[in-house]
């Protein structure tokens, strides 16, 4: 079972050391990220699209530390828009998709083959295009023969697991011209203080005992984790937690959100990383052996972690919402009572996007301390490297 010391992650020097390319520094400019994508898009020709006539449906497609992009314009668009929302990885791009529709491709290169291929045969097909990404790249180049709207990302970003924000705001900005979500600057703004708030609490220098983001690293280091968005705000947060922790914590994570994923991850509790689970057709929980000497036994098994991402507190109005708060306590009363380790994150008030935006920021810093805490650069993957290396043509 990992562990990890409370000093490592209070060691500024081992901090520097083991972070490579700066990724705490990279995601504590998130808030920048929103201010500068303000602008870029403005001079873009974004406001452009104002009073252009509402597209049909929206495609996005975007993959990797992007993929989210989708799933936050799908969350904001679904309670009022009209028009409906399809996430696509890569092609084939389905057929209905015309000139009555518009596609979105995401790439912080403008080279990712599965957006890259996206956008031009959107771009074949006649679909109004909106690309965001670097200046100058093959996305931007497609997207201007095609007479659509190419946004940069931005200068100076490594890595899309760090550049979130200047992926995301340029999409919701264009969105809301479009009339399909509403995105005014004001709550763009609360978005960007909001996410400098969490840079500031979950800073390198704040010690782990005041900091949310290394507590959590601490606690997770022992656990197979099981990520449990509430609602579908929290849903969202749930698969970038998910993600973040499998990509850059390399630590294998599962999610789920509430209420749809209640017993899916309820029934983990049975399994064997419970101190109860792994009963068997015999029904015999599993002993654990309090005199077993990890250095003669070898390393204990870690036991399962629950990570519920909460939203803000909301008045109870409707018995819907009662059932949905019963069905929260009821989930983490049963994962204490199956022994396994409950951890959480609850939103502060605010606008929707700015409720995301915190919860998705500080389990970004958290997978980003859990690297650091067990000896990995969060930037660097070995694996990853010998994957291209092994396919690249």
């Amino acid at each position: 079972m990992a562990m990890i010391e409370d000093a490592l992650l209070d060691d500024l020097s081992r901090l520097a050391a083991v972070d490579s390319q700066d990724t705490l520094r990279a995601l504590a400019t998130a808030g920048a990220q929103v201010r500068e994508a303000i602008t870029l898009a403005r001079e873009g020709g974004v406001d452009r699209l104002t009073g252009q006539e509402r597209p049909r449906s929206v495609l996005v497609a975007s993959l990797g530390g992007s993929a989210v992009v989708g799933d936050v314009l799908d969350l904001l668009a679904e309670p009022g828009s009209p028009v409906p929302v399809t996430i696509r990885r890569n092609l084939p791009l389905p057929g209905w998709v015309g000139p009555l529709d518009l596609v979105v491709a995401v790439s912080l290169s403008g080279r990712a083959p599965g957006p890259l291929a996206v956008a031009a045969e959107a771009a074949r097909r006649g679909a109004f295009l909106v690309t965001v990404g670097a200046a100058q790249s093959p996305l931007a180049a497609v997207c201007e023969r095609a007479r659509g709207l190419h946004i940069d990302a931005g200068r100076g970003r490594t890595s899309s697991r760090t550049s979130l924000w200047s992926l995301a705001a340029p999409v919701l900005i264009a969105a809301d011209r479009l009339g399909i979500v509403d995105m005014s600057d004001d709550v763009l703004a609360q978005v960007a203080d909001r996410l400098d708030e969490v840079a500031e609490t979950c800073r390198p220098s704040s010690e782990s005992f005041v900091n949310p983001a290394k507590g959590l690293a601490l606690q997770l280091a022992e656990t197979v984790p099981v990520v449990l968005g509430e609602g579908d705000l929290g849903g969202v947060a749930a698969h970038r937690a998910a993600s973040m922790l499998s990509r850059t914590a390399r630590l294998p994570a599962t999610y789920g959100a509430l209420p749809d994923a209640a017993s899916q991850i309820v029934a983990t509790f049975d399994g064997p990383f419970t101190a109860g689970g792994g009963q068997g057709v015999l029904g015999a929980p599993r002993e654990q052996d309090i005199f077993a000497d990890p250095f003669l036994d070898g390393p204990a098994q870690p036991t399962l972690g629950l990570l519920m991402l909460r939203d803000a507190p909301q008045q109870i109005a409707t018995p819907e919402d009662a059932d949905r708060a019963g069905l929260v306590d009821g989930v983490i009363t049963t994962a204490e009572h199956a022994g396994v380790r409950v951890m959480s994150v609850t939103a502060q008030q605010g606008p929707s996007l700015v409720r995301l935006a915190e919860l998705m920021a500080t389990t970004d810093f958290t997978a980003t301390y859990l690297a650091i805490g067990l000896g990995m650069d969060p930037a660097v993957s070995r694996h990853i490297a010998e994957l291209r290396d092994r396919t690249r043509r």
